[in-house]
């Protein structure tokens, strides 16, 4: 079992866990995953490591509370337990020099993108960094990314931060702007965001990395759910990836997969509110 030692709340519904994990985070790298477990009976929860501290053997990990499973870990507070975490997972993400690079994180995606982006700058690449997502109130690791980035754009949907737009606006901006000095993209985020992001370099071809860990169910290639088609062939996720060329995801066959459990999502998240109502009037 995990100790839980840190808990900090971004919004109400993102929120962020410090983990004792000493044997994973020691051999932790950007962009792999961890698997956990709220309790005995819970789901497996794949999630990318935000953050990690070989010398004090822990782990930082960003969530949105969405189902079931997110609420009840989102219930968790410093000094409790997590039944189990199984990882590092996945394949790291590619760091080497390329030169000048631009990351771009939104929504909870900022969290992942973080570690890539401070990876990547003590490579000795130019990272020029972008984070976005609906309102400002939803934003976190602004001085974070600030730290690791040689420029830094933060953009809302809505304008109640930084500045009003997409992030594909300035994605595509500094493309436009710096011709072919741009030598490779990260861009993580919600799959719609991370579609759109590649469809903007597309036309640039300027290489795109994408994560796609929010597909996965079982996390060790054994369910098959994660079965996702690049460059029109079958990968999975968990063992292939999480990370693949965003110009050669099947992006429409993807977003429809992210919906294969979406009715027993419901029926779970559905039930466990209606046992809390109880248990509360009890």
């Amino acid at each position: 079992m995990n100790k839980i030692i840190e808990k900090k709340i971004f919004s109400g519904q993102i929120k962020l866990i410090v983990v004792e994990a000493p044997d994973v985070a020691a051999k932790a790298e950007p962009g792999q995953f961890i698997i956990l477990r709220v309790s005995d009976k819970g789901e497996r929860i794949p999630l990318t490591i935000a953050d990690y501290d070989g010398n004090k053997g822990t782990l930082t990990l960003v969530f949105q509370e969405v189902g079931k499973s997110t609420i009840e870990l989102g219930r968790k507070q410093p000094g409790d337990f997590l039944e189990s975490l199984t990882g590092p997972l996945g394949m790291p993400s590619d760091i080497e020099l390329y030169g000048k690079i631009i990351c771009v994180g939104g929504g909870v995606g900022i969290a992942p993108i973080y570690p890539i982006a401070r990876a990547l700058k003590k490579a000795g690449n130019k990272v020029v960094s972008i984070i976005g997502a609906r309102s400002g109130d939803l934003l976190f690791w602004e001085e974070k990314m600030k730290a690791v980035s040689d420029e830094l754009i933060v953009c809302t949907d809505d304008g109640s931060y930084g500045r009003k737009a997409l992030v594909t606006v300035p994605l595509k901006e500094i493309l436009e702007r710096e011709k072919n000095a741009i030598s490779r993209i990260w861009a993580i985020g919600p799959a719609i965001m991370m579609k759109f992001c590649s469809a903007t370099t597309l036309e640039f071809k300027t290489p795109t990395i994408v994560s796609l860990n929010s597909i996965m169910v079982d996390g060790t290639g054994m369910c098959g759910a994660c079965r996702v088609e690049v460059g029109g062939q079958t990968r999975f996720v968990c063992v292939d990836g999480p990370e693949f060329d965003g110009h050669q995801v099947d992006w429409p066959l993807l977003m429809s997969r992210q919906k294969t459990y979406l009715e027993e999502e419901m029926e779970a998240l559905e039930h466990y509110h209606n046992k809390s109502c109880q248990c509360d009037r009890s």
